[in-house]
Formats: C-alpha cells, sequence, structure tokens
C-alpha cells in the first residue's frame, strides 16, 4: 500500500505577494529574477510511521532524517502592472495581460546511504507557468493558459526503485462575458491535467479534464454574490496495473456564496453547495460515493467554506473589486472548508479542515507569516484490485490531521532577504491497512518536523 503526500514549496514561492520585489522595467514588460540558498533539518524525508511493525515502520523502514540544501532559482515576466502606471492619466486598460513564471529547485541530502540515494533527479522540483488574456476588463475577454509542474514525493516503505515523484502537464482556456459597467461577469472554461509518475511502482497515471463557470454580481462596490461550479472527468490510465481499486470518475461541484468588504478593517467569504464523487463502480454496489450517503454523514454531498478576515491596517484593496481582497499583506483570518479531493487511496477523501492565518509586513521589511490548522480526512471503504475484480481490504475511516507553517523574512534592502521556514505535520490515526505484497501492513500514522534558514536575493 503507497500513500502519496508531496514535498512542500518554499515559503515565499506560494504566495505572489512574497516572491517578487521592485522588478525591472522592460518596455512593455515588467522582469523579476530570485535565487535562493537554504539549510534545513528534515526528521522524517520519506514520511514513514512511528509504530513499529509495519512495512512503513521500524525495524526495516524507520523514519530517517535528513540534512537538506536547497537551491531555488526563479524568474517572472508579465506585462506592466497597475503600479508602474501610476500617474498615467490616460492610461488605458491594456489589450493583452501576458504572465510567465518558472521555478526550480534542486535538493541536496546529507544523512545515512538511503537518505544520500536521494541526490539527483529524485531532489528536482520545477513549475513553469504562463497565461496570456486578451482584451481584458472588456465586455467580451478571452484567455489561455498552460503549465508544468514537477513535484517531489518519496516513498515512505523504503523501496529504492519506487517514489511517488510526479509530472504534471496543464492546459486551459476561457472566455468572460463582462456586459455593461461591469457589475456582471461570468466566466466559462476548461481546464486538463495530465499526470505522469517517474516510477512504474506507482502505476497511477490519470488524466483529468474539467469544465467549469463562475460568475460574480457586484450589489455595492465592496461586496460581490459569487457562484462556481465545476464538473470533471478524470481516467486512470494503469488501472490493472494498481494494488489500489483506482475507478475512473465524473467529481463535480457547484457552489454560490458572498465575498466581500465591510467597512475597511474587515472581510468575509463564504461559501456553500454540493458535491459529488460519481464513481464508475463497475457494478460493484460496495464502492462508496461521496454526495450519497458517504460513510454515514449527516449531511452527505454538503462542501464550502467560511473566512473571516481582519486587516491590521487599512485595506489598500478596500475600493476595487472583491476578488482583491486578498491583496492586503497584514492580516488576521479564520475559516473553515469542507470538500473532497482527488486520491490515490479509494479514489477521493473527504476533507473538514478549520484553520487561523496571520500574516504581517512591518515597515517594509519584516515579514511574518503564520498558518495553522486542524481537521479530519474520512476515507472510503478500500479496495484492492485483481484482474478487474475488487476486493474490499478496509472499511471506511477517518483520521485526523494537523498542520502548521510559519514563514518569516527580513528584508535588509529592496533585493536581499533572511527567511526561515518552520512547518509541522502529523496525521493521527490507528489504521493499518494491508500492503501491496500481501504481508506486513501499511500504517497510516505520521509526523514530521522541517526547520530551514535561507538567503535570497529577488527583484
Amino acid at each position: 500500500m503507497l500513500v502519496s503526500r508531496p514535498a512542500h514549496a518554499q515559503g515565499w514561492l506560494s504566495d505572489r505577494r512574497y516572491t517578487e520585489g521592485i522588478g525591472i522595467k522592460a518596455g512593455d514588460f515588467e522582469i523579476h529574477p530570485g535565487l535562493g540558498g537554504e539549510a534545513g533539518f528534515d526528521s522524517n524525508w520519506f514520511q514513514r510511521t512511528y509504530n513499529d511493525g509495519f512495512v512503513n515502520g521500524c525495524p526495516g523502514a524507520c523514519p530517517a532524517a535528513a540534512g537538506v540544501f536547497r537551491l531555488t532559482g526563479s524568474i517572472y515576466v508579465s506585462t506592466l502592472q497597475a503600479q508602474r502606471k501610476e500617474g498615467d492619466q490616460n492610461a488605458e486598460p491594456p489589450k493583452v495581460n501576458f504572465r510567465l513564471g518558472a521555478a526550480v529547485t534542486q535538493r541536496f541530502f546529507v544523512g545515512d546511504q538511503e537518505i544520500l540515494n536521494q541526490n539527483g533527479l529524485d531532489g528536482l522540483s520545477a513549475n513553469l507557468n504562463a497565461r496570456l488574456d486578451a482584451l481584458p476588463q472588456r465586455p467580451f475577454s478571452f484567455g489561455v493558459q498552460a503549465g508544468y509542474d514537477r513535484v517531489v514525493n518519496p516513498n515512505s516503505t523504503g523501496n529504492p526503485d519506487a517514489n511517488f515523484n510526479r509530472n504534471t502537464l496543464n492546459v486551459g482556456a476561457d472566455f468572460t462575458v463582462r456586459p455593461g459597467s461591469g457589475t456582471l461577469d461570468w466566466k466559462f472554461g476548461y481546464n486538463g491535467n495530465f499526470a505522469f509518475f517517474d516510477s512504474s511502482q506507482a502505476p497511477f497515471n490519470n488524466l483529468q479534464n474539467s469544465i467549469f463557470t463562475r460568475g460574480s454580481w457586484k450589489f455595492t462596490p465592496k461586496t460581490a454574490v459569487i457562484y462556481d461550479g465545476n464538473f470533471a472527468f478524470i481516467s486512470y490510465l494503469q488501472q490493472g496495473q494498481a494494488f489500489n481499486g483506482l475507478l475512473d470518475s465524473t467529481p463535480l461541484r457547484t457552489r454560490l456564496g458572498l465575498n466581500g468588504l465591510i467597512g475597511s478593517r474587515f472581510a468575509l467569504s463564504a461559501f456553500a453547495g454540493y458535491g459529488g464523487s460519481f464513481i464508475q463502480t463497475n457494478g460493484n454496489a460496495q464502492v462508496q460515493q461521496y454526495g450519497f450517503g458517504y460513510a454515514d454523514k449527516s449531511f452527505p454531498g454538503v462542501i464550502g467554506s467560511l473566512e473571516g478576515k481582519f486587516f491590521l491596517t487599512a485595506n489598500p484593496a478596500a475600493d476595487q473589486n472583491p476578488s482583491n481582497v486578498t491583496l492586503s499583506v497584514s492580516s488576521l483570518s479564520i475559516g473553515y472548508n469542507r470538500d473532497f479531493a482527488q486520491s490515490y487511496l479509494g479514489s477521493f477523501y473527504g476533507s473538514d479542515r478549520g484553520y487561523l492565518k496571520f500574516s504581517f509586513f512591518f515597515g517594509g521589511r519584516a515579514l511574518v507569516s503564520l498558518e495553522g490548522g486542524a481537521g479530519a480526512r474520512e476515507y472510503p471503504r478500500v479496495f484492492s484490485q485483481t484482474g478487474g475484480t475488487l476486493t474490499p481490504i478496509h472499511e471506511p475511516f477517518t483520521d485526523a490531521a494537523i498542520d502548521a507553517t510559519l514563514f518569516g523574512e527580513y528584508r535588509f534592502s529592496n533585493t536581499l532577504g533572511l527567511n526561515t521556514t518552520v512547518r509541522y505535520t502529523e496525521e493521527i490515526s490507528g489504521t493499518s491497512l494491508p500492503s501491496d505484497a500481501g504481508g506486513t501492513p501499511y500504517h497510516m500514522a505520521y509526523r514530521r518536523f522541517e526547520a530551514f534558514l535561507g538567503f535570497r536575493w529577488f527583484m
């Protein structure tokens, strides 16, 4: 049994507000290059269980601590943003907006031989993305995007020939109708995500094609009613090779909500709706669906989110589009999210998570971002698959999950910063599952602590 838990990205790469500096102006474009280096410690790189006697635990596959050095290069190119056009009284909305971003991270490991074997391509992650919008802010606009993402994801069982490193290609296109003054806008689009794994021991290659729509009606300058919905088609290419009973599905999500500002200090986002996994059961009545009394939940299929945000300083986006309220850096947020996600264990899992976020940018020098969350992961009945036949191997179960991440940076100048990232993650579980070898079981519980100190140059 293999469980996929991706390695985390650097703190500054996860948020555009932290990634970019003053930039370099080149004609109608601005360029934001960056280079960063970090040294740190990972208590459990393979994300193994702390319980003994399992295929992913001691004595054969004990949690392995590692020293890790990360070197990251990044560059972002875009058409000139609004900040660089201030003072241009005759500025009109551009005919084209373009953005290209690329980031590559190479990890270098220090530890025992098992850890040293991760050096090379097993420590390389990368991201490339591009988007072009034609006629933005007009009554009719059109956009296209494409990208590539390489995620490092080691195998927790200690098999040196297996990993979950995956490469995902994505493409998309959408158009937006914005009649009259722009009070109402409606978007329709397509997204394709195609995931391919490095290792033949991870036969989970899959294609995901989705169509979506999103509508927004601003009934005040600061607040909008928003609808979003999407319908996806998920196809696994190696079902006959996977031990897990992975099945194709056509998940559906539809939500209606409110997003906006209350004065200059508070923001509220509230969404509720329905979600269903619509798994192709191949006639097996034991296969569970999310949204149809899944695991005897009282509210099958209900998905949604709720977040309240307090800005420590008056929000500079208070008079702008409600979708931009997150651009203010210094804030305190509390929220809750209920949803379900694609999984390589039982085809999906349900998630309930509450969280608290704090971010603070002081004097253009000191940046602190802190987030912590706790919740439940609800797994459906788990199957093994042999010759096209599904055999149940475990009844539905629920694990608890907690996480906390601190990112801090002190900027000596507009281009140089000293940063630290500290992260803790844990899945609390009493569940063990049969392994794909049919022998020693796999345990779901694990905990991991990471700490990094780094220095970066950015523009």
